[in-house]
């Protein structure tokens, strides 16, 4: 039987410099970055992907979803909000270190927990849901309980459910806020994938270590502490493991890497493969992804990394 992984949160626009004065228009954003290397990861016939968001009803909006379409993406719980856009962002890159700056305030995704009936429709049948610290952050509180609720449903029949912080202070109204949302996702999870340097400044961990034993006590069954070029911290059946990094000599590009690294470790996860395998395909992923520029990589280059090494 097919299993389905469904990704939660907010697609956007994207405008990446093409030099000279242009930019490069994509479509990208955390959670759709992690749909994409799933999809590019695993075989249809083995695994349907599915995005959970809402766009608006303008030109753009019906791009991002032929987008998704193309791409092999079930956009069949993708809601609607007319008179909405989608968000934009645009990429500025110092060497292989990326900022971005953001137009989002009115984003249709914004509502994408507004109809809890539609958001556990979109989530009965999923083998896997994944969301991040960004999906919370641009919901209201009570939109953000609907989506608790329908994730405690999924947790209750079995279903796996991976968090990511994915920490961006500048989208919470407080710090003491955004410490209180993380809290509540890794309570909401069975799958824990941070950032150590995210954790490290949110929480005062002070080593990666410590950041998976303190997750672990939400109630996580496995955590994944990465940190970028270092070794990741696996912290699943009791038991702590370092796992190094694939090494990538000259790095051109290195937005996505962690959306690539936590695609990598669910697809190999949702195929039966241990957390330790996960990790170590998480990395091949993740360090082919920072030699290409952009969040999202040819799905070909991933299907050849999904190969065994």
């Amino acid at each position: 039987m097919t299993k389905v992984f469904a990704s939660i949160g907010e697609c956007m626009i994207e405008l990446a410099d093409a030099g000279g004065g242009l930019y490069r228009r994509g479509f990208a954003g955390d959670t759709l970055n992690t749909a994409w290397g799933v999809r590019g990861l695993a075989a249809p016939a083995e695994l349907a992907v599915r995005y959970v968001t809402k766009v608006g009803d303008d030109a753009a909006s019906e791009e991002m979803l032929r987008f998704f379409e193309g791409a092999g993406i079930d956009t069949s719980h993708v809601g609607r909000v007319p008179g909405r856009p989608v968000g934009l962002y645009m990429i500025a890159l110092q060497g292989f270190e990326r900022s971005f700056t953001y137009w989002r305030d009115t984003s249709a995704a914004k509502l994408l927990a507004a109809d809890i009936g539609a958001l556990r429709a979109a989530l009965a049948d999923a083998d896997c849901i994944y969301f991040s610290g960004i999906t919370l952050a641009i919901l209201s509180p009570e939109h953000r309980g609907n989506l608790f609720a329908v994730l405690d449903e999924a947790r209750a029949r079995g279903a796996m459910v991976a968090f990511d912080a994915n920490v961006r202070l500048r989208l919470w109204p407080s710090v003491e806020a955004l410490r209180a949302g993380i809290e509540e996702g890794y309570r909401a999870a069975t799958i824990a994938l941070p950032t150590f340097p995210d954790e490290a400044e949110l929480f005062g961990d002070v080593s990666p270590q410590e950041a998976a034993f303190r997750i672990a006590g939400y109630g996580v069954s496995e955590v994944v502490v990465k940190n970028g070029a270092e070794p990741c911290t696996l912290h699943a059946g009791g038991a702590i493991e370092t796992i190094p990094a694939v090494r990538v000599a000259e790095p051109l590009d290195t937005t996505g890497a962690g959306d690539s690294f936590n695609a990598g470790y669910l697809a190999a996860r949702l195929a039966g493969r241990t957390p330790a395998e996960a990790v170590r395909l998480a990395h091949r992923v993740a360090a082919r992804v920072i030699c290409s520029r952009g969040a999202l990589v040819d799905m070909a280059v991933l299907r050849e990394v999904a190969q065994p090494a």
